[in-house]
């Protein structure tokens, strides 16, 4: 179905409606509304999430695992949902192990990544018996030190800060100095530091950039991985047992951009793995890890007019949230230019007639010029009460925000 936006549409997507207007996991918005209490609220819909994870599987070679980022949503009930679908989290604190081995995912299946991991989230992970991301030559050391104290084995591999970068990424993970891994070339050396302590890496978990829309430029990044990480296997102890590919699949957050070849990626993958992985490293349990792919499209951040103002030639339609539940969509969580998400009214989001536009700026209740929602939009004539959605928010959305910022309570959050 194609939903009617600022600035054109949003494609063939996700969400469906009920007459005119918007419906989120079978349920027409405003209904949704009152089954949460109020607004503003974040509404995550299950079968698109469902449906996403199974085209991804898809597309994927066979013999590739696919992981889920938690920072991406944390919220329990997604992780409990997707527990079922993926076949592994990926984590970066310990509040997001708690939540991960809650959903009853074996701690085999997890993974820990991140720089600045305290020592005793250091403890936690070995007592769990989760995969530790190791990110540098300290942090080797405080694994090696809990493990002894412990008297228990600790999962390590090594996190690689690539010596190249990736074109067509929206953020860039690897080349250059970085604060994320190990600088390719002092990988052996902290392979032999791990072998002298008593460690067995079990392999490398390589991340070079996020949100990239093109098939051709994951192609080039993958490959490149490959062949870094079959240098770098020379220098480990024993086979290559785990590969952590990183994934960066984007999702378009503006009418003019255009989607991702899921498919492509996926043929190109199964080339690289059957030409360069599986002869030279059979062992290995090959990762992709998604986080915004997965779950980004299916979420929907929905806000509640609380005033209508004129100011100079420009309207206003004030709304009861703001950045500080979504500040991705406020264009402060590091874009470089400041785009507007998808936005609509939640009532007449579709349909041949959705009233004769008009160019408003959508801001939230806090007291600064930051929070925009929508920057000069053209929407349908809106009043006091209607409900505005702010479309792509299952990502980087609640927990990525100041949701303390001026003491306003949090919003709600529901898996639909």
């Amino acid at each position: 179905m194609v939903i009617t936006v600022s600035g054109g549409t949003l494609g063939d997507t996700l969400f469906e409606r009920a007459g005119e207007g918007l419906e989120i996991g079978g349920v027409p918005a405003e209904r949704l509304a009152e089954r949460v209490g109020g607004t503003p609220f974040f509404a995550y819909d299950r079968e698109l999430i469902t449906r996403r994870v199974a085209a991804v599987r898809a597309a994927l070679p066979d013999d590739v695992r696919l992981s889920y980022a938690v920072k991406a949503n944390p919220m329990p009930a997604v992780l409990h949902h997707m527990a079922g679908l993926v076949d592994g989290f990926d984590i970066a604190s310990g509040g997001e192990l708690a939540r991960a081995l809650d959903t009853g995912m074996p701690p085999t299946r997890v993974s820990f990544a991140g720089p600045g991991k305290s020592t005793a989230e250091l403890r936690r992970a070995v007592a769990a018996g989760v995969t530790v991301e190791l990110e540098s030559a300290t942090e080797l050391a405080r694994v090696r030190d809990v493990a002894e104290r412990l008297a228990l084995p600790a999962r390590v591999a090594l996190r690689v800060n690539p010596d190249f970068t990736v074109k067509g990424a929206g953020m860039r993970l690897g080349g250059g100095p970085q604060q994320f891994g190990v600088d390719a070339e002092r990988v052996p050396e902290l392979l032999a530091e791990a072998a002298a302590a008593g460690l067995d890496p079990l392999g490398f978990h390589v991340f070079a950039g996020s949100q990239n829309l093109r098939a051709d430029s994951l192609r080039d990044a993958q490959r490149a991985t490959v062949e870094l990480v079959l240098r770098l296997s020379e220098s480990l102890p024993g086979p290559l047992r785990y590969l952590n590919l990183g994934g960066g699949f984007g999702i378009p957050y503006a009418p003019r951009d255009t989607p991702l070849d899921l498919a492509e990626v996926g043929a190109r993958l199964g080339e690289l793995m059957a030409q360069r992985v599986r002869p030279h490293q059979p062992q290995a349990r090959v990762v992709v890890e998604l986080g915004r792919y997965l779950v980004g499209e299916a979420g929907v951040y929905l806000t509640r007019v609380v005033d209508r103002k004129e100011s100079r030639g420009t309207t206003f339609l004030v709304v009861d949230g703001g950045l500080h539940h979504q500040l991705a969509a406020s264009g402060n969580f590091g874009q470089v230019i400041r785009r507007n998400y998808p936005i609509t009214l939640a009532h007449r989001a579709a349909g041949p007639d959705t009233g004769e536009p008009e160019v408003v700026s959508v801001v939230g209740c806090l007291c600064t010029p930051l929070d925009v929602l929508g920057d000069r939009v053209a929407l349908p004539r809106a009043e006091v009460g209607d409900l505005i959605a702010v479309f792509q928010a299952g990502a980087y959305g609640l927990t990525a925000s100041p949701n303390g910022f001026l003491g306003h309570p949090d919003p709600a959050e529901v898996l639909v």
